[in-house]
């Protein structure tokens, strides 16, 4: 992150619905530039150095989102993130100086909504910061509930079910289903599902949507709901 900030907004001068997030990290120079450079761009910040501290600060607070490291002493970064989705889904967005597919993607797993590379820019920081804050309203304004044929899928808690059975899903595919069912038969680029789904080529969105079809069609190979849109992505039809 740059280490340019300017003179920082008092927490006084901020309007009363200011988002307020919460900044995890180690590093207090690190945590410094985030909450400084936040604060003059409208958001009310609260710190922590680490996972217990962070616990302290959920429990007086409540946060429209969690930026989160990685890299902690003690409890990880990835710990805290799946401790955490056992009882919350305040949205999180995990700093990482590890950018390996499979770090992402396990993040994604546990339920983390992005991640962002250190070093960063801090306007690619509010425009995740935005895009996920986003996301969440868009499910909270959306359905309660999506049908297509023996399914209903329940898109705030992430939950489908066959003739009223659950069906186990994974945290990737459930953020893919979750992103089509409220966006019916509009076609989705991979580009778009390759951050949804943590990874980084094509091939890889593909076999995540093969294995969500082998779970929500009759014939994967030639599927109802979930469908291919030649040279861009895929499309969602419900009934």
């Amino acid at each position: 992150m740059n280490d340019q900030v300017s003179s920082v907004n008092s927490p006084s001068s901020l309007p009363d619905d200011a988002q307020h997030i919460l900044v995890v990290d180690d590093d207090q120079r690190i945590r410094d530039l985030i909450s400084r450079f936040l604060n003059e761009n409208g958001y009310r910040v609260t710190a922590a150095e680490d996972a217990a501290m962070a616990r302290v600060k959920l429990g007086g607070f409540s946060f429209d989102l969690i930026i989160l490291d990685v890299m902690m002493p003690g409890e990880t970064g990835f710990a805290f993130a799946e401790d955490l989705r056992r009882t919350s889904q305040v949205p999180i967005l995990m700093l990482t100086a590890r950018t390996e597919p499979e770090d992402r993607i396990a993040g994604l797993e546990i339920g983390v909504d992005d991640y962002l590379a250190k070093p960063f820019e801090p306007r690619e920081l509010l425009l995740r910061m935005k895009n996920i804050i986003d996301r969440r309203v868009e499910v909270a304004k959306g359905p309660d509930e999506v049908a297509f044929g023996p399914f209903k899928f329940f898109p705030v808690r992430g939950e489908l079910r066959m003739d009223g059975e659950p069906v186990k899903l994974t945290e990737i595919e459930r953020n893919l289903l979750r992103h089509f069912a409220l966006h019916p038969g509009a076609a989705v680029e991979r580009e778009e599902l390759a951050r949804l789904s943590g990874h980084d080529s094509e091939r890889a969105v593909d076999v995540q949507i093969n294995r969500l079809r082998r779970k929500i069609e009759t014939d994967p190979a030639n599927p109802a709901y979930l469908q291919t849109v030649r040279g861009r992505g895929y499309i969602f039809y419900m009934d």
